[in-house]
């Protein structure tokens, strides 16, 4: 399938059109998956991200939003059903499991009703820790073991980049691998995305309110991102155990492409992005059209 696009095969903006795909890519797996929890976790999800959960603010982090919460989950199914493929067991239970801590990954970036300073942003050096404070609450709510919670959150610790995956004591190899998936699907999901560089302009302003020093403007940030290439791609072939091989298998078998798009995605965003630096570094916005996402910073006053 020439031009084959990740956006192109399923629309990533419709969040209802990712779990349908999602549910298609799962029964190829196991035909008789149980997708009760899944389901019941991603509307409560969709509720926390729009404001409609009790307690809680609706999301107002541009970069780490709903989207991210579902381009995870896409890519972390599709790394599961490339494992499986390649021989890897993976019980449905655990990959329920993987599938749920996806969506809730992020969510430590969503505030409570109560806080009214500042935005979600400005817990970004701490959001993984709140989103596993939230995942015990809700797990307890949700009449989920103990155990589903301390496997959840050992598979989240792997999508925190300075974790150390190996000092990590997880239950079995089963619960390991699929730490090692989601800290890849993170990754992927949002490097692949068509509108990554036009959304770091956001993630740049996430980072001030967060307190991340890293970064002294925008375009700070987009030349160290040709750093953070090469970071992430060490991290996928080492921490993470380079589990994102199992990519070409699902896209060979569900679309009979023998191609990772995802790669091909985050070496299209890669290429492009050298080309602006090099070419149009004073007016790189004008350069990253997509999604609109220029015209809202300029609408916040950015």
């Amino acid at each position: 399938m020439r031009g084959a696009q990740i956006s192109k095969l399923v629309s990533t903006e419709n969040s209802q059109a990712v779990l349908d795909e999602v549910k298609t890519i799962v029964f190829m797996v196991f035909p008789k998956f149980d997708l009760g929890p899944v389901n019941r976790v991603f509307r409560d999800v969709v509720k926390l991200f729009r404001g409609e959960y009790p307690g809680y603010q609706k999301c107002n982090t541009v970069y780490h939003d709903l989207k991210h919460a579902t381009d995870t989950m896409l890519a972390m199914i599709k790394l599961i059903h490339g494992a499986i493929l390649r021989g890897e067991t993976l019980c449905p239970k655990n990959v329920t499991l993987g599938l749920i801590t996806s969506l809730l990954h992020d969510i430590g970036y969503i505030q409570t009703l109560d806080d009214e300073s500042g935005t979600g942003a400005k817990y970004t050096l701490v959001h993984t820790r709140r989103s596993i404070k939230f995942i015990d609450k809700y797990f307890a709510e949700k009449n989920f073991s103990r155990e589903d919670f301390k496997n959840c959150r050992d598979i989240l610790y792997c999508t925190n980049l300075n974790t150390r995956i190996n000092e990590i004591r997880f239950k079995s190899g089963e619960i390991e691998l699929l730490g090692k998936m989601l800290g890849t699907a993170d990754l992927l999901g949002q490097m692949a995305d068509r509108t990554y560089l036009e959304r770091l302009l956001f993630l740049f302003y996430e980072f001030r309110e967060g307190n991340v020093a890293d970064y002294t403007s925008e375009l700070d940030l987009l030349k160290k991102t040709l750093g953070f290439y090469d970071m992430v791609k060490k991290r996928l072939a080492g921490e993470l155990g380079s589990v994102n091989k199992y990519m070409i298998y699902h896209f060979k078998k569900r679309w009979n492409i023998n191609r990772d798009l995802y790669k091909e995605a985050i070496e299209k965003n890669r290429n492009y992005l050298k080309y602006v630096l090099a070419n149009h570094e004073r007016e790189y916005r004008d350069y990253f059209r997509r999604g609109n996402y220029v015209k809202k910073l300029y609408e916040k006053g950015l």
